[in-house]
């Protein structure tokens, strides 16, 4: 996962929230929280929501310390990066009992590293499930025994290849399947954004689909912390993905926040005040987790902002997750009660 970590100009304006709401004692209905992490990443979707009114929640990110909703009851969150700052500000939310979540639709939109066997600069992805890559044992790849492909393994554990007891508690979440497919049905046939820059570096790729134009796929998140780069980790993260999800899941996008921020809602859906059915997690690749063919892994790390990929992953954040949020606010009569059959 790749970020610009600067908050530029009308980002910063937007999301700092200068101008808070009243408070009120009744909580306000929420239909569609979405939930960013940085600034240009909620930017995107302020910039089309119109009027927003900022409300100030205690316990949010200093740099983002407002929540900001539409007419339509749509809100977006931003939490600030890394799983510490997605758990402390999503459970600041969600315990300020500023707002009613028990019907509301959870929309996680970030940008993330991608696998070029999956997607491409610019490429949409819904999850189905999310896993974390950082509840690991891990040995210096230096210094692993022989025939190991890496220095990795699950906790309590004796080889690489053996599926940890899940003591965590957090290690993998499986997202509603109604819910991802009516995600992806809306959206996979939406026209996404590319950039010069974008195209010119996904060339230098031999095979599909990293050497094509972006579009809205489904596959698998990884959430960890530690930025990676190459063939090795990157491999470690298909098969630790397979590992997890009983060979069911497809590794695709690499970020940091995902499995803290499900943990938080399911933990307030224990409490009566969401529900882990309504949370749908749209991830867009910024940059190629590996280097093509013949490449370097540091350069790949170190000079991700090169790769074209981050103005178009930002847009189609809006452009791949807006059609579920439009279905869900103009039907809301039968998205009130769940994911319609229809």
């Amino acid at each position: 996962m790749r970020r610009t970590l600067a908050c530029i100009g009308l980002a910063c304006l937007l999301l700092t929230g200068a101008h808070a709401a009243p408070s009120s004692s009744t909580p306000r209905p929420v239909k569609v929280l979405i939930i960013s992490m940085f600034g240009p990443e909620g930017k995107t979707w302020l910039d089309h929501l119109g009027h927003t009114q900022a409300i100030a929640v205690p316990g949010l990110s200093p740099d983002y310390p407002s929540v900001h909703c539409n007419r339509d009851d749509v809100c977006v969150l931003t939490t600030g990066m890394g799983h510490s700052n997605a758990a402390a500000s999503v459970a600041a939310l969600v315990y300020s009992r500023k707002f009613d979540l028990r019907k509301t639709y959870f929309l996680v939109s970030g940008i993330a590293g991608i696998d070029p066997a999956q997607g491409t600069l610019g490429s949409a992805a819904w999850a189905r499930y999310l896993v974390d890559f950082g509840i690991q044992w891990e040995l210096d790849a230096r210094e692993i025994p022989t025939g190991w492909k890496a220095g990795y393994l699950g906790i309590n554990t004796k080889s690489e290849t053996e599926k940890p007891p899940l003591d965590y508690r957090t290690e993998v979440f499986q997202l509603n399947e109604a819910l991802l497919q009516k995600a992806y049905a809306l959206s996979r046939n939406v026209t996404l954004s590319d950039s010069a820059a974008a195209k010119a570096y996904r060339a230098t790729y031999s095979n599909a689909p990293a050497n094509q134009p972006p579009a809205v796929i489904q596959c698998d998140t990884l959430a960890g912390d530690t930025w990676f780069s190459g063939n090795a980790l990157g491999q470690r993260a298909r098969d630790w993905t397979k590992l997890l999800t009983d060979g069911k899941g497809v590794y695709c996008t690499t970020q940091q926040e995902d499995n803290a921020t499900f943990e938080v809602i399911k933990r307030a859906a224990a409490a009566g005040l969401a529900d882990t059915a309504r949370v749908a997690v749209l991830r867009s690749g910024s940059d190629f987790d590996r280097p093509p063919e013949g490449g370097s892994n540091v350069d790949n790390l170190l000079n991700y902002q090169q790769q074209g990929g981050f103005v178009p992953a930002i847009d189609n954040l809006y452009l791949a997750g807006s059609p579920l949020v439009n279905a869900i606010v103009k039907d809301w009569a039968h998205w009130k009660t769940g994911v319609p059959a229809n």
